[in-house]
């Protein structure tokens, strides 16, 4: 094999330059740029920066508002994770067993993968507008349903939208996974069980467990990160700011607020849960996994 040798020494950072530059622009100054503002506070008209040590942490975390989006983020990620890898499973298994037209049924369900969060949110607007919405529709009819005056009603309405997000995700990786199991396998279970049911819980589901492990991992980050966009285009945190998640809170304080500490601090705590949470999915969860 042939190696790429270049005349200068320098030559392979000319190439690395511009991803460099956009990374540090984009990713590392954000960064720095958090850390700075998590730990001082600027006068009321922006021209003195003071140093306020851990204040804008122990401000976040007495603040109930705070804690609401923290307990309404966890509840999110919990029921989006659960809804959208059943789903996406369900659809997986489905789709593995078609045997015409199986380009274009994966297809189907794998193009609201490519749609941005703020359209998915704008989807569901439509879907649960009050004047001409077909599932307000239908979930008026049955007891009365009113998302921006009850809780639960707006539940219902955000895991609905971010479910039909990531469903699709998890739908293409289960397929993956599914397509991987050697035929031999399943044909061996085939004798040896004649439960469809059975064979798939004992068999099928376990050879799956490495997919469903990562994907249990990407939807806790979706929930923590990627939800902006459902949110800021369908309740904005409605009824009375129940429906924040804690990247929507952080932006809502920093932006609309103009208190960088505070949000600063959050974007932190945030990123601190993110790294125990997998630091305890690797540690104890992860090493009851077989890889084959």
């Amino acid at each position: 094999m042939k190696k790429v040798q270049f005349k200068s020494k320098y030559t392979q950072y000319i190439f690395l330059a511009p991803t460099l530059i956009i990374i540090s622009i984009f990713l590392y100054l954000p960064i720095v740029q958090t850390f700075r503002d998590a730990f001082t506070t600027q006068d009321a008209f922006g021209f003195g920066r003071f140093f306020a040590g851990w204040d804008n942490f122990k401000f976040v975390l007495s603040d109930p508002s705070y804690l609401v989006a923290l307990k309404f983020t966890f509840i999110y990620i919990f029921v989006i994770t659960v809804i959208s890898c059943s789903l996406g499973l369900l659809l997986a298994v489905q789709a593995n067993k078609v045997i015409h037209g199986k380009s274009a049924y994966k297809t189907l369900l794998i193009w609201p993968y490519a749609i941005a969060p703020a359209v998915v949110g704008v989807t569901a607007q439509y879907f649960f507008s009050e004047r001409f919405g077909i599932l307000y529709a239908l979930f008026n009819s049955l007891w009365g349903f009113d998302w921006t005056a009850n809780i639960f009603d707006a539940y219902i309405y955000l895991f609905i939208a971010g479910s039909w997000k990531q469903i699709s995700a998890n739908f293409i990786f289960f397929l993956a996974g599914l397509q991987t199991i050697q035929k031999s396998v399943i044909e061996a279970s085939l004798i040896d069980c004649r439960s469809s049911l059975r064979r798939f819980w004992t068999i099928t589901f376990p050879l799956l467990m490495p997919t469903t492990f990562f994907l249990v991992i990407i939807n806790i980050t979706y929930g923590f990160f990627d939800t902006f966009g459902i949110i800021d285009t369908t309740t904005i945190g409605a009824p009375s700011g129940e429906t924040k998640t804690l990247v929507y809170k952080a932006y809502i304080d920093g932006f609309r607020g103009l208190d960088l500490g505070a949000a600063g601090a959050q974007s932190i705590i945030m990123m601190l849960l993110v790294l125990i949470i997998t630091i305890i999915q690797f540690r104890y969860i992860e090493r009851r996994i077989h890889y084959n």
